[in-house]
């Protein structure tokens, strides 16, 4: 499981990893945002408004939830617990707070923080994004710094320095 702070480069280094290592299975997410230029529904996420969000929680098919930037994101439970079930590895891309459930209910789950390499570099990437206003943007990075300060929390962290260093080092520690 992969979790950080926004910005940091979650998604870049999932899409990477998936690109030079297809055989990894990686859990689509389910979201209340909307789609960002170039995400396809169900490859990226699955993308799903408010009550059918509500109505999945509800009826325990999320592994985990959490509410983020005003979205919602969880994960589908039962594609996760088949593989799992079969003896294969699943990376899960999720947050802190959905990192902390999957924990509770999973044990045994191997939770790796991703780190940018410095402040000012994650303050750079989420605001070069330019999809969010200024207010947005400093509430993610309040929101980062907190998570940043759960790295403890997690069996293994990643800087993610470059995104194809990143990656591998992640492959790595699923191989182990």
């Amino acid at each position: 499981m992969l979790s950080g702070p926004s910005g940091v480069g979650k998604g870049s280094v999932v899409a990477e990893l998936r690109r030079r290592h297809p055989e990894v299975w990686v859990s689509v997410s389910v979201t209340t945002r909307s789609p960002r230029p170039g995400e396809i529904d169900g490859v990226q996420y699955h993308f799903v408004d408010a009550a059918e969000f509500d109505r999945m929680a509800r009826a325990g098919e999320l592994l985990e939830q959490a509410s983020y930037a005003q979205n919602c994101y969880g994960t589908p439970r039962r594609p996760v617990e088949q593989r799992l079930a079969a003896g294969l590895p699943a990376l899960l891309e999720i947050d802190l707070q959905g990192a902390r459930q999957v924990r509770a209910a999973l044990p045994d789950a191997r939770l790796v923080f991703l780190t940018p390499p410095s402040w000012p570099e994650l303050v750079r990437r989420l605001t070069d994004r330019g999809t969010e206003d200024d207010e947005r943007v400093r509430r993610r990075l309040e929101h980062a710094r907190a998570e940043l300060a759960a790295e403890p929390e997690f069996d293994r962290a990643i800087v993610n320095d470059t995104v194809g260093q990143a990656a591998e080092r992640l492959v790595a520690l699923m191989l182990i």
